[in-house]
């Protein structure tokens, strides 16, 4: 999960040659796209997984960032007990490979879960309030968006720690000294200058999130990448069909990595009034 550089070397006097190769070649593949039948009725199967990829991947970043943000909270607590186990959290989430973490979510944690409500519900399945869970009414969906979820917060929830810790202690201080509450400390001085430091690496989590939720397709969730599996077996045009998936990924990605400098730029201009 390797972050976009966030360095624009336009700034320094260089023309960004390496953007408009990417246009010239991005134009000419829309060309052979809109020319070519194959890669016409290639690009058609491809898209049918863009919704299902764009939702994964805003679901699954919301929750994670939510979370994540919770971890961090517990992890600058005043109790040792809380900060340990944000730590335990965070170096254990990070230590476990993405794809591993979404099949244990998926065959391990999934069942889990089923046999635990169960359990606890064992009165109301009894008396005929509930029907039993079984492990197929947990879509293998929502299984990955979990396994997303839980696997990004322990990144997102270091990026809020570091930024919230980049705030002068001085102005908390002072914060303290006028009265305000914790939350009111948090919500009006904190947060809102940690946020210009939390959010280009944040922004960078979610651009990798775009490509990780390509992983879904392990389970069959039909994404973008599944998509393209299914049409490949089928017809064997494996060239057109990774080479459209690879398009199809890039324009995702570098197009939100452009918005990302961009924002960049913003805050560095902010901060300098």
């Amino acid at each position: 999960m390797a972050p976009v550089q966030s360095s624009d070397t336009s700034e320094k006097g260089d023309y960004p040659w390496w953007l408009v190769a990417l246009l010239v070649i991005a134009v000419a593949l829309a060309a052979v796209i809109v020319t070519n039948e194959i890669f016409t009725q290639v690009f058609t199967v491809v898209l049918k997984g863009l919704g299902v990829t764009v939702f994964v991947t805003l679901v699954g970043f919301a929750l994670a960032t939510v979370l994540g943000l919770g971890v961090a909270l517990m992890a600058l607590s005043e109790r040792a007990a809380l900060r340990q186990v944000a730590r335990f959290y965070t170096e254990v989430i990070r230590g476990v490979p993405i794809l591993v973490l979404l099949f244990y979510i998926a065959f391990v944690g999934a069942p889990a879960l089923v046999v635990t409500v169960n359990f606890l519900a064992t009165p109301l399945i009894t008396w005929g309030f509930m029907e039993p869970l079984v492990v197929r009414d947990i879509s293998l969906m929502w299984r990955a968006i979990i396994a997303l979820m839980i696997g990004y917060s322990a990144f997102i929830a270091e990026v809020f720690r570091a930024g919230i810790q980049s705030v002068d202690k001085g102005q908390v201080e002072a914060a303290k000294a006028l009265g305000l509450t914790r939350y009111q400390r948090f919500r009006l001085v904190v947060f809102p200058q940690a946020i210009r430091v939390i959010l280009p690496p944040l922004g960078n989590d979610f651009v990798a999130m775009v490509k990780d939720s390509s992983l879904v397709s392990v389970l069959g969730v039909a994404d973008i990448t599944q998509m393209g599996k299914v049409y490949a077996s089928g017809s064997f045009r494996f060239f057109e069909t990774y080479s459209i998936v690879a398009y199809v990924y890039l324009i995702l990605t570098i197009g939100l990595s452009l918005a990302l400098r961009g924002l960049e730029r913003r805050l560095r201009r902010a901060e300098r009034r």
